[in-house]
């Protein structure tokens, strides 16, 4: 009986969030040859960019080090 009314609960519980959550999608963009704007919808990319390329360097530096440190290691395994 408790594994019945738990599902049950659970059940009720998912429903009342799924319904109260619900959002309206936005309204569609005006027409731009009408003076709406850019198609694109004029969002900046050269900030996101500029931050991934940041990411994706940092990121390489750091394996192009791990790489260096273990070649020096495998060169003084070697030599000893």
């Amino acid at each position: 009986m408790k594994t019945k009314a738990k599902y049950f609960l659970m059940l009720i519980s998912f429903s009342l969030c799924t319904l109260t959550l619900n959002a309206q999608p936005p309204d569609p963009p005006s027409d731009p040859s009408a003076g709406g704007g850019p198609i694109g919808g004029g969002a900046p990319l050269g900030s996101g960019t500029g931050v991934v390329l940041l990411m994706l360097s940092v990121y390489g530096a750091a394996k192009w080090r791990a790489c260096l440190k273990n070649i020096n290691d495998t060169k003084q395994e070697i030599e000893e």
